[in-house]
């Protein structure tokens, strides 16, 4: 429950926020791209796609660099964590995220995000097959070095 806390609270203070106030939350690179039907899973090749992910505490927003003005916005529905469970063990661990719904034009997409990842399935209404898109989140870039000459040199007597 401590872990959850943070993730709460932020979304909680985002809810006080105008509608258009998105803030950065993180950064992320497309992982794998899948399309499942029936018994098959099929890899969709996909060149690396860097994905701004931001939100105001109700609404989680999603752009892919460098097209600022195409986005897709989910509407938060859960945000007390998700599960996840760890490889060759039965458990299911909840760690703190949130779970998002888009719906447009009979197409139903779920987000589920973590600050180390983000899963979209989705669900296309006239078709078998469901496409997931898993990205991983990047570490924040260490600050740019600056040149010593925009310092003043501490000069001795």
């Amino acid at each position: 429950m401590i872990r959850v806390l943070p993730v709460l609270i932020s979304l909680a203070l985002g809810a006080t926020l105008p509608a258009e106030d998105f803030r950065p939350f993180a950064n992320f690179v497309l992982s794998s791209h899948l399309k499942v039907g029936g018994d098959r899973v099929t890899l969709i090749p996909m060149k690396p796609v860097i994905f701004h992910v931001s939100t105001d505490g109700l609404h989680v927003r999603i752009t892919a660099d460098g097209n600022e003005e195409a986005s897709s916005t989910f509407e938060i529905y859960r945000s007390d964590g998700v599960g996840r469970q760890r490889s060759g063990e039965t458990a299911l661990d909840v760690i703190p995220g949130i779970q998002a719904l888009n719906k447009t034009g009979g197409v139903l997409r779920h987000l589920r995000l973590t600050r180390e990842a983000f899963t979209i399935t989705t669900f296309p209404g006239v078709s078998d097959r469901t496409v997931i898109t898993h990205a991983l989140a990047i570490p924040p870039a260490a600050p740019a070095a600056i040149p010593k000459s925009i310092f003043p040199e501490k000069r001795t007597p």
